[in-house]
């Protein structure tokens, strides 16, 4: 059967498309029911939900058994040497903060810098700093750093987690760089600029509010009330960042221009206008003062990484850094599946080539700030207030995966999942069913990003997924291109709130496994009202309503 060549059709089953999609729900439901209903541990689902899409593959769209398979090592490949390497690098340099004792000295420049009220300290952790880590790294290393950093704030783990996916969730289509818009643009044929514009003149419709709710969610209608100062500077210098960023200055930046321009904002707002803040959400470390050596070995883990990835990302001086570095990419054609999964139109698909980035990946560029942060740390004790040494730093590595085995399996085995729906014609055929609304699309167009990161966790996989689909109808119909490809990303980013992986990964970072299930249910209101609201905007522009929406 590995000999065989696989072509996947969207009507597989029965010659039916609206059996194919059924069928190819079939394993997402499994796995959201046995999560949010039955409350099975995440790893569980997932390899239930891998087995059900084996299954359907082979017996619903006819594709061999081996290279279903094979598919499914594929994705666990991915899933192993791309997310978790970055996942456990980026858990790692928040566990040396712990592990050197310079975590209380980082909660008390935070506690400083918002007044000693903890609500205004974790908005601006999980709005600027999570949108700057996000724009600079992306693929999950943002809601890991974040998620830990305000647990180790003293928000509870199911809350921290909660809030960083949401306050996460809008700058995905921007994140790393733009890599969403910028692949999406390539393989649905539309020029990057027009569809950047469009969508940041969309984020910002959401941004500018956003943080009002992130307040209302780390404190209810009294923060609101108390605090929504900061949560309208916050949002707007935020959407502002966007808008302006994409329109005149550079794409690539949207998320981290956005994130510093809220971040300084909010500062400035803080130097004439303080709160009003209880009780129970004043900081103890609030009067305490570190002097400037002190608080600049505190915040070490997050300042040297932030240089790290921008330079990477954005240095040319001389050279081409980021050209270079992404020349060390390592291509593996994978055994028995490159040459056997077909396109339709009969040629070898290029998705079997399993792309692993070296030099380039976030994983690589965390693990550097982490070697130099531990070397920084053992050589400066801060007057012996905080003894650290390297073996003690690598020690921590180990205990970091140690802690993370069962989240790695997790991630894992979804990326398994992923890549055997993918493969499989399951996920496409999903897609094109909602293709079949017509003009009637717009609406679903989001929707479809938000289900293809749901399942592969990566809006920039989504847009690989459906960018040409969204080209195809946008040419039947006479939508535009630019705003379906746009609100595919945006809505991706919405999706990663509930994606399996996502969830792993914050449930992860706060130290709770088994936390998934209720983070599910907690997260989801949230990432279906988003989206539906995306959905109605973009019908409302696609029939000229809001028409100043689509850049042209």
């Amino acid at each position: 059967m590995l000999t065989s060549a696989f072509t996947p059709s969207v009507t597989a089953v029965a010659g039916s498309l609206p059996l194919s999609a059924l069928f190819g729900l079939l394993p997402l439901l499994v796995f959201f029911v046995m999560l949010g209903v039955f409350k099975i541990p995440t790893h569980w689902c997932a390899l239930g939900s891998l087995g059900v899409a084996l299954l359907i593959a082979a017996l619903g769209f006819r594709m061999p058994f081996g290279l279903a398979l094979l598919s499914a090592t594929q994705g666990a490949a991915f899933g192993i040497l791309v997310i978790c390497f970055i996942v456990v690098a980026a858990v790692w340099l928040y566990n040396l903060s712990e592990a050197s004792g310079r975590g209380d000295d980082v909660r008390a420049i935070f506690s400083r810098v918002g007044k000693g009220d903890l609500r205004i300290q974790a908005l601006l952790i999980a709005t600027a700093f999570c949108a700057l880590m996000e724009g600079l790294a992306g693929f999950g290393a943002p809601v890991a750093i974040t998620c830990a950093m305000l647990f180790a704030l003293g928000l509870e783990p199911l809350k921290a987690a909660l809030v960083t996916m949401v306050a996460n969730s809008i700058h995905v289509a921007f994140g790393a760089m733009a890599i969403p818009m910028i692949t999406t643009a390539r393989l649905g044929g539309a020029e990057t600029s027009l569809l950047t514009s469009t969508g940041a003149r969309i984020t910002p419709l959401f941004l500018i509010w956003l943080p009002l709710v992130l307040l209302a969610m780390l404190d209810g209608k009294r923060a609101v009330k108390q605090l929504w100062p900061v949560g309208l500077v916050s949002g707007a210098g935020m959407a502002a960042g966007h808008f302006l960023t994409a329109h005149f200055v550079s794409y690539e930046l949207t998320a981290v221009v956005g994130a510093l321009l809220s971040f300084a904002l909010v500062a400035l707002l803080l130097m004439f206008w303080s709160p009003s803040t209880p009780q129970d959400q004043l900081t103890t470390s609030q009067g305490e003062s570190l002097g400037a050596g002190r608080a600049l070995l505190a915040l070490l883990p997050y300042w040297f990484v932030v240089l790290v990835f921008a330079t990477a990302k954005l240095w040319r001086i001389g050279f081409d850094l980021p050209a270079a570095l992404k020349a060390t990419d390592l291509k593996i054609p994978w055994p028995g599946l490159d040459g056997r999964l077909l396109t339709p139109a009969g040629e070898a698909s290029g998705d079997t080539v399993l792309s692993i980035s070296t030099l380039a990946s976030p994983g690589t560029m965390l693990v550097l700030a982490s070697l130099v942060v531990t070397i920084v740390y053992s050589v400066n004790s801060s007057g012996g207030r905080f003894p650290f040494s390297v073996s003690k730093g690598i020690a921590t590595l180990g205990s970091t995966v140690i802690g993370l085995r069962m989240a790695i399996l997790t991630i894992t085995t979804v990326m398994a999942l992923a890549y055997t729906m993918n493969f499989s014609g399951q996920t496409v055929a999903i897609g094109t069913a909602l293709a079949a609304t017509g003009t009637a699309f717009a609406f679903f167009a989001p929707i479809l990003g938000w289900i293809g990161t749901a399942v592969t966790g990566s809006a920039t996989s989504a847009g690989a997924l459906f960018a040409s689909l969204h080209s195809t109808v946008a040419a039947q119909t006479g939508l535009s291109p630019q705003l379906l490809l746009s609100v595919n990303e945006i809505g991706g980013g919405i999706g990663k709130i509930v994606s399996p992986q996502n969830l792993a990964i914050a449930a992860t970072a706060v130290k709770q496994e088994g936390l998934e299930p209720e983070l599910l249910r907690r997260a989801a209101p949230y990432s279906i009202g988003l989206v539906l609201l995306l959905s109605i905007l973009t019908t409302l522009a696609s029939v000229g309503v809001l028409g100043f929406l689509i850049a042209s």
